[in-house]
């Protein structure tokens, strides 16, 4: 146990020397991070990927051999691994993170991976062309803005599904954010873009990395988070 505590902390540290930056500096962090990211996921708890896959799986009716997944803040590649393990065989990944890619292209699921930094640079993906959009874990101050979800849902086939992550961090800012993100849903659902299939909130989301001190990780291990998943309108 000490030695998994010892290990947390030391990625719960590099995390925290990135809090709050501008995006270029989170993408050099990621850059830095990716060789050793998975070997550092289990770590944190990170359960997003899982809960954004299972909440799609329960509501996906079409052939999942035959889907186009568009995989945004690809990472690694985690997302692929799992949907692939499920019978998913068709990934495009996008990330802002060069080393992410390289990473995410060593597990050959993808057929293609396009680099961009989503918020200051437009989603590199053909409208209406997929038939899920996956964002996993991206949203956040310093990370993706709100906006882009109106990208995800313009990618997005006519009765495609978009599902999307967002960790639950106990900051004023996170708490904002998610105000904002429900708004702009509500904005589109109200425009007729897409409607609500299921948004929930989910325990053990990942460990709580922004907590100050030892005595604050033992007292809220883990932080929840939400998943949303929507479906384009078929007009």
């Amino acid at each position: 146990m000490s030695d998994f505590s010892k290990s947390f902390e030391d990625v719960r540290t590099f995390l925290r020397d990135y809090k709050n930056t501008d995006p270029e500096k989170q993408v050099q962090c990621y850059d830095v991070w990716a060789e050793k990211y998975e070997k550092d996921v289990p770590l944190l708890g990170y359960n997003a990927p899982t809960l954004a896959v299972n909440c799609l799986l329960s509501n996906f009716p079409e052939s999942r051999e035959a889907a186009l997944v568009l995989d945004v803040a690809c990472g690694t590649g985690l997302v692929a691994k799992l949907m692939s393990e499920l019978g998913f065989r068709h990934f495009v990944g996008v990330d802002g993170s060069k080393g992410m890619l390289e990473q995410a292209a060593k597990t050959g699921l993808y057929q293609d991976l396009r680099l961009a930094l989503l918020g200051t640079q437009p989603l590199p993906a053909q409208a209406d062309m997929f038939d899920v959009v996956m964002m996993v874990g991206a949203l956040g101050v310093g990370f993706v803005p709100v906006s882009v979800a109106r990208e995800l849902c313009h990618a997005t086939k006519p009765g495609g599904f978009v599902c999307i992550t967002r960790g639950g961090h106990r900051v004023e800012s996170t708490y904002r954010l998610k105000a904002d993100l429900e708004k702009e849903f509500q904005l589109m659902e109200e425009e007729g873009l897409w409607t609500c299939v299921e948004a929930k909130e989910k325990d053990k989301y990942m460990r709580n990395v922004h907590s100050n001190n030892k005595r604050d990780v033992q007292e809220e291990e883990y932080i929840s988070g939400s998943v949303y998943l929507y479906r384009k309108s078929l007009k």
